[in-house]
């Protein structure tokens, strides 16, 4: 095809057929042209668009014939590309002249005065709407612009919003857009009205609203600002409330929003009609049961007899659906059809069962998982690709993939795979957080200032599961060199080995009068064999050796167990053992995620035995986690450890095996290692052979979090206290202490802040009441 670049302007033959084409159109009757053969076709006009372009819009080509029609076929379609603001046709000797006038594109979307929402923010909102750099400038477009800006400020309660648009042409016809925003002030709720209630205090009933007139929070959680959204879901709240105490008929009859003239303050009226409350009266069954309507009616919550309860219905029906997807049947739908009986208030429910088709599973699809291996994922299904659809084994393969800890979150779906009736995909969608960890803990104090430790791990190395660790402390008080490793699946069967070697030095702070050194060097082994979905059973061995050195500052503790090993009565010198420690024990893990867990349980107990070394001991530690949802939003999360040691035959318990308790992890409140006996010449705490603690914490989403669960803050009651080897556990004996933090899985690890008032504080008691720590769990 040849292009001409000039337009030619001799006084040949040239007609406008684009007029004669709407001449036609207006006047009724046919201005017919004669139709001639296109040699060649020149656009001209365009300073952006490539000439390609327009030649790929127009119907018309080289070589065809030209007419009347194909005119008006022709501009329509250039017309509709929306590129132009102006189209015309001419016929220059056997030539198509496409004359085209372009509309501006826009080089910039600019805001001025936003404060409520970001810029990035703004800007993507309206280019979706055709408001954005390098689209088509369109005066329709850009007004819709605006109104959608309006609208997203008055949902934020900015009802006094101005905004005026600027439309500025530059070179190459470009234009650009500023949006020029005066937020005005935001407008509070002023008043929540609700009529009708008798049953119900207005204040029963507006707790219940998200919305409110504004409290210590407002500055967060902006609840006194309305939003409609918000509105419609504090609807259902009140509806939900009604439903759960029996009052089937509750209705919202009508709401209403108004504003003050000076756009200052809002006004909502929720005028509500009660009804009557009804209690249960019978519970039937229609429809496929497969034989099992006993089974199903123990998953009944509602009772004969009980007040009805809206959200125990709705858990009912979400039982019954999930117990028959473990049969096969994921479509299953279960429907509770009410039978009212007014006169004597009371309900019956008739639940209608209807299994659908039982469903296989055609794809196990993983997502999000962009450094993690998919292996190290689909090892932990336990449903199959080509095999029964099982809704228990799908949520125990979403469990185990959280408790992996690799992730912040996991989600899975199963839709209906198209095309087909008895077939779904199972998608699991992952959101990986950061597994390398710099892991730090500190705590302040007026005694002992600031206190500090750290080490490097990297979970999940190089995507393959193994957990890779590094220690490296050079802390003047307690040096550590060590480094493990741990591999879940050293075996295809589940079978994990991990090992560790280590350096360690310990000395007593400077703080401290008396002084020691123990060093400790070694490695172990240690391998784990599965033998249920959540049990797991350990076996290890290790070798160490151990040598302590005091002078005669050192405890008394210390200096007697050197004694015993060296034989000099003072106690002064330096001892040496050597121990093979066995280990054995068993871990169940059944909670719903590692990281953040809402419910389930987790168990543990240890066992390690040293028969072969020169100080022969055992030392034994259980631990037991357990998590409760009280809300939707709280947990109650428990903690147990009870912890004991004790040397066998002639041998002494090794101190250097002590427990130590106080701190994050123990009792907070109370400097860390410093519970339990101290040396009664140096006050230096000793630890015990014994250990006893509990921590109970509620724990609920931080305030604007929404469903994030990485970020929570938690009230706390922590209780313990260490024990000598040959002391009994006494209870009145354990210190006790009260407070709130917050916990956050951060991109650096979790990170655990507390401040804590002690409750029973006694003589000698060493306190910290502000503490922190990172890479932490419970």
């Amino acid at each position: 095809m040849k292009l001409y670049s000039d337009r030619i302007t001799s006084p040949s033959f040239r007609r406008s057929l684009i007029g004669a084409a709407v001449l036609a159109l207006c006047a009724g009757r046919a201005m017919a042209i004669e139709p001639f053969v296109i040699k060649d076709i020149r656009v001209e006009g365009i300073q952006r668009t490539e000439a390609g372009t327009v030649f790929s819009y127009l119907p018309v080509r080289v070589g065809e014939t030209f007419n009347d029609d194909k005119s008006i076929i022709a501009i329509k379609a250039l017309y509709a590309t929306q590129f132009f603001k102006d189209v015309k046709l001419e016929a220059d000797n056997g030539v198509l002249v496409v004359l085209v006038e372009e509309r501006p594109s826009i080089s910039k979307v600019d805001f001025v005065g936003t404060k409520e929402f970001e810029k990035d923010i703004l800007v993507k909102a309206l280019k979706d709407i055709g408001v954005g750099e390098a689209k088509i400038f369109d005066k329709a477009s850009v007004d819709r612009a605006e109104q959608e800006l309006k609208r997203q400020y008055l949902s934020h309660g900015l009802y006094g919003v101005k905004v005026v648009t600027t439309v500025t042409p530059i070179e190459r016809n470009r234009v650009n857009i500023t949006f020029t925003v005066d937020e005005g002030e935001v407008a509070k709720i002023k008043q929540i009205n609700i009529v009708g209630n008798k049953v119900f205090s207005d204040k029963e009933l507006r707790d219940q609203l998200a919305l409110n007139t504004g409290g210590w929070f407002s500055w967060y959680t902006k609840a006194d600002q309305y939003s409609k959204t918000k509105l419609t879901g504090d609807i259902e709240s009140l509806k939900s409330f009604y439903l759960d105490r029996g009052y089937i008929e509750m209705n919202i009859e009508s709401t209403q929003v108004s504003i003050t003239p000076d756009k200052k303050d809002i006004y909502i009226t929720i005028n509500i009609t009660e009804g009557e409350k009804y209690k249960v009266s019978d519970i039937k069954f229609e429809g496929e049961t497969f034989g099992r309507e006993e089974e199903l009616r123990t998953l009944v919550l509602l009772r004969r007899g009980e007040v009805y309860s809206g959200a125990r219905l709705t858990a009912t029906n979400k039982l019954i659906s999930d117990r028959l997807g473990t049969f096969g049947y994921a479509f299953a739908n279960v429907n509770a059809n009410p039978d009212i009986d007014r006169a004597k208030r009371e309900v019956a429910f008739t639940f209608f069962i209807d299994p659908g088709k039982r469903a296989y599973v055609r794809h196990m699809n993983i997502a999000g998982n962009t450094s993690t291996r998919d292996e190290v994922i689909r090892r932990e299904f336990r449903q199959f690709e080509s095999s029964w659809y099982d809704a228990n084994k799908i949520k125990l393969s979403r469990d185990r993939v959280d408790r992996l800890g690799y992730f912040k979150d996991v989600t899975v779906d199963t839709p209906e795979a198209q095309g087909t009736s008895d077939q779904v995909d199972v998608n699991l969608t992952v959101v990986e957080k950061p597994t390398g960890n710099f892991q730090i803990g500190g705590a302040f104090s007026q005694s002992e200032k600031f206190s500090f430790q750290a080490a490097v791990q990297q979970a999940n190395f190089a995507g393959s599961g193994t957990t890779v660790g590094l220690e490296l402390n050079t802390s003047k008080y307690s040096r550590t060199i060590s480094f493990s490793q741990t591999d879940p699946y050293y075996t295809d069967d589940g079978v994990s080995r991990g090992y560790e070697i280590y350096l360690r030095t310990q000395q007593p702070p400077a703080l401290n009068i008396g002084s020691y050194t123990i060093k400790q060097q070694g490695g172990r082994i240690n391998y784990g064999v599965p033998f249920s979905e959540v049990d797991t059973v350990f076996f290890g061995i290790g070798l160490e050796r151990s040598k302590i050195t005091t002078d005669q500052t050192s405890p008394t503790r210390f200096r007697e167990y050197v004694s015993t090993i060296t034989g000099r009565a003072d106690g002064i010198g330096t001892a040496s053992t050597n121990a093979v420690p066995l280990t054995a024990a068993w871990a169940r893990d059944s909670r719903d995620s590692a990281l953040t867990p809402t419910i389930g349980r987790y168990q543990r107990a240890n066992i390690e035995l040293d028969i072969i070394g020169e100080q022969k001991y055992y030392r034994a530690v259980y631990e037991h986690q357990w998590y409760k949802p009280l809300f939707p939003k709280v947990t109650l999360a428990l903690k147990g450890e009870i912890d004991f040691g004790h040397g066998l035959g002639n041998s002494k318990y090794p101190v250097f095996k002590n427990f130590y308790g106080g701190g994050i992890g123990s009792v907070r409140g109370y400097l860390s290692s410093s519970l339990g006996a101290v040396d009664p010449v140096y006050q230096d705490a000793l630890g015990g052979s014994s250990r006893l603690i509990g921590n109970a914490e509620l724990q609920m989403p931080f305030p604007g979090s929404g469903q994030d669960r990485s970020l929570r803050w938690f009230a706390f009651l922590d209780g313990g206290q260490v024990y000598q080897e040959g002391q009994k556990m006494r209870y009145s004996e354990l210190r006790y202490a009260t407070g709130l933090g917050i916990s956050w899985i951060s991109p650096v690890g979790p990170l655990k802040l507390s401040y804590a008032k002690p409750l029973n504080v006694k003589e000698g008691d060493r306190l910290e009441r502000f503490q922190f720590q990172m890479g932490s769990g419970f």
